[in-house]
């Protein structure tokens, strides 16, 4: 077999793009003082510049899910990358806001496209016994992305400028592109891929779904919350919340791999409710933190079930889009990526209006308990999935 036919190689190239899209959102963040001081922009301005990338990024994961599921996975990944370059070229050189809001569109449309088309291609080049195992392996990638994002941002700032962590990122999506150019991924059998419309109404799918709301509200509740915790209650400076951070975060490259294998031996539908009930049943713990070492310590825990919830519910989406004869894995990780944006929209909205009127510890067993009710619930679902 070729390097243009391995699956090794698809997975390699999925894992460098979905890695390249995580540090092209992340690596903005050290730059925002500067781009807010030339253009003149206010905080509540740059906030909304960044919270346009959602717009497109619900837009277009579901038609361009069902795109490839007709077309092939290959020409919208490279279409996807080079958006993403082209984002990040406008980004390092645009001189006014209207420009800055067009990179910001193009590129949440090219994180919908990445990660939609991405996932599918695996799930049409893995079996469910395996499929688990390689998406761990993706997002353990992702998380190395998360981690060293902002860092790798300030860094290159400071070597060159507002112009040069763009045009790295902008390299690195061309890269990508070339190499998705450069795969074989076989035709699309005529005839046989379902509606994105009759896919969306399967129970399954509208299950699966469910749990990626709950999971993706659950963490974007935490990103605003924790640190206004512990800097107005256990008085950290905003560096040593940075540190905290990334140190809790590096069981998110871990646990992945952990938990990937375990989705075809005890079933992926199985994984994602233990995972999330035990996510959801820790969360309150994180408000008993008293200082740095006690905050690390419930984090990491924390973190560390995360994946549990999160792994498993790739495959799990792969499973339950795959049926009466048809893949329609492009339309499912549609369903799966807007899920996941709408979770990220209520999660930081709703728990920051929450923590303005009531202490952590009451938010965070009020969120627990309702999140693990309403999961409990979706699990009476008849799929027919293990």
């Amino acid at each position: 077999m070729s390097l243009r036919d391995s699956r090794s190689v698809s997975v390699a190239l999925v894992t460098c793009a979905t890695f390249t899209d995580v540090v092209a959102y992340s690596i903005a963040v050290p730059v925002l003082p500067d781009l807010s001081q030339r253009l003149g922009a206010t905080p509540t301005t740059i906030g909304v510049l960044f919270g346009s990338f959602g717009l497109t990024l619900l837009a277009v994961s579901v038609p361009m899910g069902a795109v490839s599921d007709r077309v092939g996975r290959r020409l919208p990944l490279v279409a996807g990358m080079i958006a993403l370059a082209l984002a990040s070229v406008l980004f390092a050189f645009a001189r006014s806001l209207p420009w800055l809001f067009v990179a910001r569109l193009v590129q949440g449309a090219a994180d919908g496209v990445t990660w939609v088309v991405g996932f599918a291609l695996i799930a049409d080049r893995y079996g469910a016994d395996e499929r688990g195992r390689v998406m761990g392996f993706v997002m353990s990638g992702t998380s190395v992305a998360l981690l060293l994002g902002p860092s790798l941002g300030g860094w290159l700032y400071a070597m060159g400028g507002i112009e040069l962590p763009f045009v790295f990122v902008g390299v690195m999506s061309l890269v990508c592109a070339a190499g998705f150019l450069l795969i074989r991924v076989a035709p699309v059998a005529a005839g046989v891929t379902p509606s994105a419309w009759t896919v969306i109404r399967i129970p399954a799918v509208a299950e699966c779904a469910a749990y990626v709301v709950v999971i993706g509200a659950t963490l974007a509740m935490l990103e605003p919350v924790l640190p206004l915790f512990f800097n107005r209650r256990l008085g950290m400076t905003p560096p040593r919340i940075g540190l905290l951070f990334g140190a809790a975060a590096a069981a998110l490259i871990v646990m992945p791999i952990v938990y990937g294998p375990l989705a075809a031996r005890w079933g992926s539908r199985r994984l994602v409710r233990l995972g999330l009930v035990l996510m959801l049943a820790w969360l309150p713990m994180l408000a008993l933190a008293v200082g740095v070492k006690s905050a690390l310590a419930l984090m990491v825990i924390e973190w560390m079930v995360v994946p549990l919830a999160v792994t498993p519910s790739l495959p799990y989406m792969a499973e339950v889009t795959s049926g009466d004869g048809g893949d329609a894995y492009g339309v499912g990780y549609g369903v799966y990526n807007t899920a996941w944006a709408v979770g990220l929209l209520i999660g930081p909205a709703l728990g920051g209006f929450l923590f303005d009127r009531a202490e952590l510890a009451v938010l965070l067993v009020a969120w627990s308990a309702v999140a693990i009710v309403v999961t409990l619930l979706l699990g009476r679902v008849q799929s027919g999935q293990a």
